[in-house]
């Protein structure tokens, strides 16, 4: 029972994108409470609500689902991808971001479309500022590297992405072979990318392992072609009856026992 590829997701996996999102909210929202008499936790989670809102009204939706791009990605990317709906994105993209904001100041009860843009334009900054990588991800991956093909498969924008390896510039050396929804045309979990993986990387599935947070696209997809798979749940996330992952940990240095165990 040989593994030879491992299959990483990138967003809250490797990178910790939850707390880089959380960190620029929090410094957006106190330089705000600093020009203005507003409660930055009420703030950050009013723009939270019109962002989330805003991003689901617009045409293209489905697409970014399709591809995986969430709601606050859209408040610092720029999305200037070759493709049609990504250039329909890139339109639309700076209104966004300033409405977002301007639209969350009013649910506080402050009317300022000059403060909007410019807290659009600080979240950026900040968000920008903050790459942060879990603890463990360096040291299991400095063990992985030389046994095993390493694939890095991440839902989202090319550009975005890029934008994160390259404000973590240590992560991308490590991975033979990494491959962005964006580019592919969609996003785990449909079967179609992860077949990709493992064509590009002449894998079986029985000989490949996926790793990822994410119960609904890592975890569902990578079942989908029989790829084994490891949930890492370091939230303590309910597990959802109907996806079984096919091991569970905690910290990213538990997989290591678990692929001696499987080689």
């Amino acid at each position: 029972m040989i593994i030879r590829t491992i299959i990483f997701d990138l967003d809250d996996t490797l990178l910790w994108d939850q707390k880089s999102i959380a960190t620029a909210f929090e410094k957006t929202c106190q330089f705000a409470a600093s020009l203005q008499n507003v409660n930055a936790s009420e703030l950050e989670a009013a723009v939270r609500e019109a962002a989330a809102e805003l991003y689901a009204s617009y045409h293209t939706y489905e697409f970014t689902q399709m591809i995986g791009i969430n709601p606050f990605e859209g408040l610092w990317g720029t999305f200037d991808d070759p493709g049609e709906a990504y250039q329909a994105m890139k339109k639309i993209i700076p209104n966004y971001q300033r409405d977002a904001w301007t639209k969350g100041l009013e649910k506080v009860g402050i009317d300022n479309t000059e403060l909007g843009l410019t807290l659009a334009a600080r979240f950026i900054e900040e968000r920008k500022k903050a790459p942060f990588v879990y603890k463990d991800t360096f040291s299991v991956l400095d063990k992985l590297k030389d046994e095993f093909r390493l694939v890095l498969l991440t839902n989202g924008s090319p550009s975005l992405q890029q934008t994160k390896l390259e404000i973590t510039p240590q992560i991308a050396p490590y991975f033979d072979l990494i491959v962005v929804s964006g580019t592919f045309g969609k996003g785990k979990p449909d079967p179609s990318i992860f077949e990709h993986v493992l064509e590009e990387t002449g894998t079986s599935a029985y000989e490949a392992l996926m790793v990822g947070d994410n119960l609904l696209t890592d975890i569902l997809g990578s079942s989908k072609v029989g790829i084994r798979s490891v949930w890492i749940n370091r939230e303590g996330k309910p597990p959802i009856p109907d996806i079984q992952p096919t091991y569970e940990i905690k910290h990213l240095t538990e997989l290591l026992p678990i692929l001696e165990e499987l080689t």
